[in-house]
């Protein structure tokens, strides 16, 4: 299956989950919320609550405020169509419909976040036995120093000496 298939596939998934929802308990289908719906699915990496109120006002043409992105998020993240996360002190969101679980690397230095890919810890979650917990799904987040940032700090140190001799 094509990418572009499989994405307009979850598209339509996500969104008979928020009709259902909102058929289902009395709300609005607002076009707001159908708007950010599909920013978020077409993100495709993490983004934070400006980033998406950027693209939807830049890209989409479809400005919204503040506010009704943070609610929006929240019935999201209620729904399990959205995850949110707290990398050093920024908050970030990702779509999470028919995601893989997966690891972050965090630089402490610099703050970038990288997703990593890791079938051994996959099968070892997958193979852990929870009492009275059903899982079905996990994010780890490994802290550290990207490769970036210990080449300049190896960079800084190495002049420090030469300037000390």
């Amino acid at each position: 299956m094509k990418t572009k298939d499989k994405r307009g596939d979850v598209l339509q998934a996500v969104e008979r989950i928020l009709d259902n929802y909102l058929e289902m308990n009395g709300h609005r289908k607002t076009p707001e919320r159908y708007a950010i719906l599909r920013a978020v699915y077409s993100m495709g990496e993490h983004f934070t609550l400006d980033e998406l109120g950027q693209k939807l006002s830049d890209e989409d043409r479809f400005p919204v405020s503040r506010a009704t992105l943070y609610n929006t998020l929240n019935l999201f993240m209620e729904l399990r169509l959205v995850i949110r996360h707290r990398f050093q002190g920024t908050t970030k969101y990702e779509a999470c419909y028919a995601g893989d679980s997966h690891c972050h690397q965090i630089c402490t230095v610099c703050g970038r976040v990288t997703e990593v890919k890791s079938p051994e810890i996959t099968e070892t979650i997958n193979q852990m036995h929870l009492k009275r917990f059903r899982k079905d799904g996990y994010t780890l987040y490994i802290y550290g120093i990207c490769s970036t940032c210990q080449s300049a700090m190896t960079r800084k140190a190495n002049r420090n000496k030469k300037l000390n001799k």
